[in-house]
């Protein structure tokens, strides 16, 4: 039966500060605490991108609208998209069983489609326990009434060769939007050994070595051109990376960045 445990709150499903891990200091991207994962790596659902393919309620199916995906942390925290709003959750996973807990949600109003499949999607995965298949890259959860979701793994892009589209820039505690106009973005080189890239005014290079989820960043190496106030306090934020360590996270299509100075950096790959 249907726990009707959807709660409509404004959740942020991407990490602004992320130290070397899955975690977010001091936050809690799910807005609950974790649940537990037993056979994680038996079942081959955990850590994975699971783009939801279609929506079977009932012995019909709807096909995804698009944009809609699950992701299980290894350490229990839920993250994904409905087909228009985000959620987070917990997921309690043994042996070929998940359970999930709580589901918040954002509040954004997207067409008549896709929100008709999130409104479906939502209630089944409110239910109480599903049994996980995995064939290949391909995932079924079905609940024990046979309402069933099916979904195909999403590869991570690669960190190399990646146009990364630079969404957010801060210090600290604090962390800002990159300005209207901004432009930046960053491409590591592999073969080169480089990063090259924008930082919202100049252009900007340096040698860049990764190894063990760490970047070692060179002296940064700029053009000189002066621009508006905003675009020159983002690029000097940025400059903050440059010349040491960087940490980082790659999580599907985001990655988050942050230096041992405290500067941290989200940003997304262009599609």
């Amino acid at each position: 039966m249907d726990k009707q445990r959807l709660t409509l709150s404004v959740l942020t499903l991407l990490p602004l500060a992320v130290a070397c891990g899955t975690e977010t200091p001091g936050g809690d991207p799910a807005g609950t605490r974790a649940s537990s994962v037993t056979a994680a790596h038996a079942t081959g659902v955990t850590g994975v991108h699971w783009t939801v393919d279609s929506l079977t309620v009932d012995g019909r199916t709807a096909r995804s609208p698009g944009g809609a995906y699950l992701r299980i942390d290894r350490d229990g925290r839920v993250s994904g998209n409905l087909g228009c709003n985000g959620f987070g959750s917990t997921a309690t996973v043994k042996d070929d069983h998940v359970d999930f807990g709580d589901v918040r949600m954002t509040e954004m109003a997207c067409g008549k489609t896709p929100m008709a499949f999130e409104r479906s999607l939502a209630r089944v995965v409110a239910r109480d326990t599903f049994t996980t298949a995995v064939k290949g890259d391909e995932l079924t959860l079905t609940t024990r009434d046979g309402d069933r979701i099916d979904l195909t793994e999403e590869a991570d892009v690669p960190l190399h060769g990646t146009k990364w589209t630079i969404t957010s820039v801060g210090v600290g505690d604090v962390a800002r939007p990159v300005p209207a106009g901004a432009a930046a973005y960053f491409v590591l080189d592999r073969r080169r050994g480089t990063l090259s890239g924008r930082l919202g005014c100049n252009t900007v290079s340096a040698k860049a070595t990764v190894r063990d989820g760490h970047i070692t960043l060179g002296a940064a190496r700029t053009t000189r051109m002066v621009c508006d106030a905003s675009l020159m306090s983002t690029e000097h934020a940025l400059l903050g990376l440059f010349d040491g360590t960087v940490d980082y996270v790659l999580d599907h299509r985001s990655i988050a960045l942050t230096s041992t100075n405290g500067t941290h950096v989200t940003a997304t790959a262009d599609k």
